[in-house]
């Protein structure tokens, strides 16, 4: 079998099952203390992958935020935060973009064939483009992730990523927070969506923990054999 990194899916979701809001406006679902166990968890992985689409609307750092973290990463010979990754088809993503501009670690972008001249020219300077194939499979990312050394990926969204991940099996664990409130909207954007997925009424997932964390609730599950080596 080829080998792929260790795999963590995190997201927060609603009550009603959204990752977010209506509008362009980011939605904080989580709170200060669980960002805190976010950020510890970042710390001990070797990359962190997001979509295209999260970078675009969300303009996420994805680095590790406490300096002891950072410190100890460093004293390991790490870069203070892991590897940033993102899949895209056509790489639409502005090279000024807090994924690119912030922290010192390495930034991979796996774009589609057809994208990946057009990538290279506009962000070239700012991460290593790698050509994902016809159309960026997880499969093929992720052992070309191993190859490249990481070991340890948590994966932070959005919903289309988190559903190629899970309809492909490729996840060992998923930290699922929930917050204490509805979004109310069909309009807003769900935590996965449609697909054939390993777990379902004759398949269930395993529930390894459940912890209140102040008013959010992080349920973690375990979703293969790897998940026991790790915990």
């Amino acid at each position: 079998m080829p080998e792929r990194p260790y795999t963590i899916l995190s997201c927060s979701i609603s009550l009603d099952g959204y990752l977010g809001g209506a509008t362009e406006e980011r939605l904080v679902l989580s709170n200060e203390a669980d960002l805190c166990r976010v950020d510890r968890v970042r710390a001990e992985c070797d990359a962190i992958l997001v979509g295209a689409g999260t970078v675009r609307d969300d303009n996420p750092r994805l680095v590790v935020r406490d300096p002891g973290l950072r410190e100890q990463r460093r004293a390991r010979g790490l870069p203070a935060s892991p590897a940033k990754v993102t899949v895209t088809r056509e790489a639409r993503l502005d090279a000024a973009s807090n994924f690119f501009t912030t922290g010192d670690s390495e930034k991979l972008v796996y774009c589609a064939s057809g994208g990946v001249d057009g990538a290279r020219s506009r962000l070239s300077r700012v991460a290593t483009v790698v050509d994902g194939g016809r159309s960026v499979e997880v499969g093929r990312l992720t052992e070309d992730l191993h190859d490249r050394g990481v070991r340890r990926l948590m994966v932070e969204g959005g919903a289309r990523v988190h559903t190629q991940f899970l309809t492909s099996a490729a996840a060992d664990e998923l930290h699922l927070v929930v917050a204490p409130f509805f979004v109310g909207s069909s309009q807003a954007r769900r935590f996965v969506g449609d697909g054939a997925f390993p777990w379902n009424a004759g398949h269930r997932a395993t529930l390894a923990e459940t912890r209140q964390i102040g008013d959010v609730v992080l349920l973690r599950y375990a979703l293969s054999s790897r998940f026991e080596e790790s915990a």
